[in-house]
């Protein structure tokens, strides 16, 4: 093999050996080498590839497969602007702790900086976005490097997976390649061989296991779950059971299932008596979507866990940083806090239940009825804005999963994020997918339905809430009347998109619904792709949540 195509071979070989199992590909002429390399891993079913022709998309997708999975998944792209695509996903991977690995294709040293086609400067592209960057030397010479690029290989995995200590997150190879970029042959060369025994070129550590925190809360505590891994999730939700605790998750905090659960969220804590005040709350995951959960930490002393050395202290009230969520103990619960938590649960939920019921096909009630229709061993996927929020509405469900991209909230690759994590959802024996989405997310992604007759598909319906623009400004100062002369153009940003040409155009099966019965039907499993399309309205689902807010509290007063 000539040196470039002999790196491509190498790189994918070991990326194999260390556990990667998904792959993304956007096409180039810099990135052949990668690119052939994993066709043949693919076509030998070492792997499963995904070819996408935006980068920004690509990116997102396999930020969704190595979500869903847990795996590092790698996305390759050529030279230029296609690498600089990939900046979302790095960003929104750094934040959320998802192991991304981007190989982008480069000219060598001697093409940069002369005006070369394609060429930008690609050296730390991503800045402080990576746990780990390399410029992998051109491969001239091939002589002895067969172990350096195997060594680098497992390395880079070891960095997006954490094991070697820090948080888990996004890599970068720059792979700088050198003319010819297609093979001279078709054989394998004896000095590109890999271990002996098949395994990785270096073995690669297993995550640290942190120790567990002393569990010495009070009794009358309170834990809320922000957006976290659901492992970890389900360690705080059985904690919190063993305790009696009252549990506050966030939709993708996967902790909303159980008889503490409090699927009220924000609502149940505008109308909280101050005897229901937690002398301690410990804090799970990253919680970033309701302000009632901030001015509840400001009011109380609280914990925070910290995985992989990073806390979530946005309102600067954690006493007291624990490594891990506190072990099992055997203490017995506070029973009357429990039964006073679970009593205003319920009151606050059936005042919920009743204003959904009476008020037509909402935004909230869409949320609260897709939960409710979806199969155990289901995955959601929501959209930041107001999608997710509106599913802090839904009822408790068990065996459902929910991811988001809330490490930098972005609207953008959501589309992809949903495909991707169905993908690898469903590759593990998990059932339909769905993903509830905002039409400004929907528009922001479109390009992600895209996708070649080759390519792996899902069995996932998009729930698109289009209130034709930015719905989560109209609940914000915003949208206050003062700012009306400019609020529709600069926050509003009304589109007037048609959803079901924009649909047709990507052969994307397509239905509006106007009623709950026609909702109900549309969320029943399907095969392929699927975009289901409500009408909604930005101010009748702010008065709603006005009409949801007076009534809990006037059922917990």
């Amino acid at each position: 093999m000539n040196p470039s195509t002999a790196l491509g071979h190498v790189l994918v070989d070991e990326l194999v050996r260390c556990g990667v199992r998904e792959a993304v590909l956007a096409p180039g002429s810099r990135s052949a080498p990668l690119a052939l390399a994993l066709h043949a891993a693919d076509a030998s079913g070492r792997l499963r590839l995904h070819v996408r022709i935006d980068e920004r998309s690509a990116g997102f997708l396999a930020l969704g497969l190595a979500k869903a999975s847990d795996r590092p998944v790698p996305v390759v792209t050529t030279s230029g602007t296609a690498a600089a695509n990939l900046h979302p996903a790095m960003v929104e991977a750094s934040h959320a702790g998802v192991p991304l690995l981007a190989l982008t294709a480069d000219r060598p040293p001697e093409l940069r900086g002369v005006g070369a086609n394609q060429t930008i400067d690609q050296l730390g592209l991503f800045g402080s976005a990576v746990r780990l960057f390399v410029e992998v030397g051109v491969p001239d010479d091939r002589a002895g490097r067969n172990a350096a690029w195997r060594a680098l290989v497992c390395r880079a995995v070891a960095a997006a997976w954490g094991a070697t200590g820090g948080a888990p997150g996004p890599v970068h190879l720059n792979v700088a390649l050198r003319e010819p970029l297609l093979p001279d042959s078709s054989s394998d060369d004896a000095d590109l061989a890999p271990r002996a025994d098949g395994g990785a070129w270096t073995r690669l550590p297993s995550p640290p296991v942190p120790v567990p925190g002393p569990d010495d809360l009070p009794p009358r505590s309170l834990v809320v779950v922000g957006d976290c891994r659901p492992s970890v999730a389900k360690q705080a939700l059985l904690l919190a059971e063993a305790r009696g605790w009252p549990v506050l998750s966030e939709p993708s905090g996967n902790a909303r299932s159980g008889p503490l659960a409090l699927t009220t969220g924000d609502l149940l804590l505008g109308a909280l008596p101050d005897r229901l005040i937690p002398e301690r709350v410990l804090v799970v995951g990253r919680p970033t979507l309701t302000r009632g959960v901030r001015e509840l930490l400001a009011r109380s002393s609280v914990d925070v866990v910290a995985e992989a050395g990073t806390w979530a202290d946005s309102t600067a009230s954690a006493a007291r940083v624990l490594p891990a969520v506190p072990a099992l103990t055997d203490i017995s619960p506070d029973r009357a806090w429990a039964q006073a938590w679970h009593g205003l649960e319920g009151l606050a939920r059936a005042a919920v239940d009743a204003v959904l019921d009476d008020g037509g096909l909402s935004e909230q009630l869409v949320a609260r009825e897709l939960v409710d229709a979806v199969p155990p061993g289901s995955l959601v996927v929501a959209g930041s804005s107001l999608p997710s929020r509106h599913l802090f509405l839904a009822r408790a469900k068990e065996a459902v999963t929910v991811l988001a991209n809330r490490g930098a909230a972005g609207i953008d690759g959501t589309v992809s994020t949903a495909l991707g994590a169905t993908l690898a959802w469903q590759a593990a024996g998990g059932g339909q997918g769905y993903a509830l989405l905002g039409d400004l997310t929907f528009l922001h992604d479109s390009n992600g339905l895209i996708a070649g007759p080759d390519e792996p598909r899902p069995d996932l319906t998009f729930v698109v809430l289009n209130n034709d623009g930015g719905g989560i400004f109209s609940t914000l100062e915003q949208g206050e009347a003062r700012h009306a002369s400019a609020f529709e153009r600069v926050f509003g940003t009304p589109h007037g998109a048609d959803l079901e040409a924009l649909c047709g155009a990507s052969a994307t099966a397509y239905r509006l619904v106007t009623s709950v019965p026609e909702l109900r039907d549309a969320l029943a499993p399907s095969r392929g792709v699927a975009v289901v399309e409500v009408h909604t309205d930005r101010a009748a689902t702010y008065e709603l949540q006005q009409r949801l807010a007076a009534a809990v509290s006037e059922a917990v007063a």
